[in-house]
């Protein structure tokens, strides 16, 4: 997708962090519509007004809301799946109701939106899916052993998706972010990037053609690392 203005964009998640700021920055570069969603639509209060903005509940664990969305937004070109949980602990002593809830939300949750978009994207000429994942995708963090396993099966799903999509005018892109300046992780004490600067790249690598995007410092220092020696980036990430 080489140009994002006049876009119609759906964005899960959209209430905070990432999510709100890829909103933003979609609105900032001429986006047609954007639809914000959230489980909580109470949560979406504060986005800025603008008629372009529309708001939808949406909990991509329920096959209903889905549906009903997908209803509700019949012009998306482009789906942002952002939407996704973080269940802190490790995966030999952690209850297993964190892992379910980082699996059913970060894997199954996403894909069950993608496959409910791509006729969607389809039948409105082709477009692009934008699905978040993480650096820790590529090498897990022990203390988010089950969120790190839910992005890695994400990572994969994009790839297949990818392939299945190929010939429908649809591109599938993965966004790997290192540290990002979110509620999600503020309890770590380590340098993070601002959500608007990590928007605005994500943005700019879908409007390059990026498939695999790194859009901030930590991401990109962490490939190089994971292309040159995929076991080095598997002890760093293991030490956080």
């Amino acid at each position: 997708m080489s140009d994002l203005n006049n876009v119609t964009a759906l964005v899960t998640g959209a209430n905070r962090g990432i999510g709100r700021a890829i909103v933003d920055a979609l609105l900032a570069r001429g986006a047609t519509k954007v639809y914000a969603t959230a489980r909580d639509v109470d949560t979406l209060a504060g986005l800025a007004a603008d008629p372009r903005l529309v708001v939808l509940r949406l909990d991509i664990t329920d096959a209903d809301e889905v549906a009903a969305a997908v209803a509700a937004a019949g012009d998306v070109t482009l789906l942002v799946n952002n939407g996704g949980s973080l269940a802190f602990g490790d995966l030999l002593a952690a209850d297993l109701t964190g892992i379910r809830s980082d699996l059913s939300t970060n894997y199954l949750g996403t894909l069950a939106v993608t496959r409910a978009f791509v006729p969607v994207l389809r039948n409105n000429g082709g477009g692009a899916i934008v699905n978040l994942l993480s650096l820790v995708a590529l090498g897990a963090v022990r203390g988010m052993g089950g969120y790190s396993v839910s992005k890695a099966a994400a990572a994969s799903m994009t790839q297949a998706v990818r392939a299945q999509v190929a010939d429908l005018g649809i591109t599938v892109h993965g966004v790997f972010p290192g540290a990002v300046d979110t509620d999600m992780i503020k309890a770590f004490e380590m340098p993070k990037t601002g959500a608007p600067e990590v928007a605005q790249a994500i943005l700019d690598g879908v409007e390059a053609g990026e498939e695999d995007i790194f859009p901030d410092a930590m991401a990109r220092a962490g490939r190089k690392v994971w292309r040159d020696d995929p076991k080095a980036l598997e002890r760093q990430m293991a030490a956080i």
